[in-house]
């Protein structure tokens, strides 16, 4: 798994490439945690990711989570097939935002 972050008008997009798994997890969470330190908004790009597990999904609802305490806000954009199926499958897709393009999730 690799993890890039950059800035684009005050949010934070976050590009994910590889597996959110439970081998990643922990790596994924301790770098969005710091991502959480100075961002109130967050973009996360799929356009990479290959594949997310269960572990994965409970690592974007705590962000989520923390986010929305702090009246920030979630999105994300270019999930795949495999990953748009777990997130369908989970529910995940009708409880946080996912975006067709990088464009209309920073709109």
């Amino acid at each position: 798994m690799q993890i890039s972050t950059r800035t684009s008008n005050d949010v934070h997009i976050v590009s994910i490439a590889g597996s959110l798994d439970s081998g990643t997890s922990p790596e994924a969470q301790k770098s969005l945690d710091t991502v959480l330190t100075s961002a109130k908004n967050v973009v996360l790009d799929f356009s990479e990711l290959d594949y997310i597990s269960s572990a994965g999904l409970r690592v974007l609802l705590g962000v989520a989570k923390k986010l929305r305490a702090s009246g920030g806000k979630l999105g994300m954009f270019g999930l795949n097939q495999s990953v748009r199926e777990v997130f369908d499958i989970s529910g995940f897709s009708s409880i946080l935002p996912v975006y067709q393009s990088e464009a209309e999730a920073l709109a």
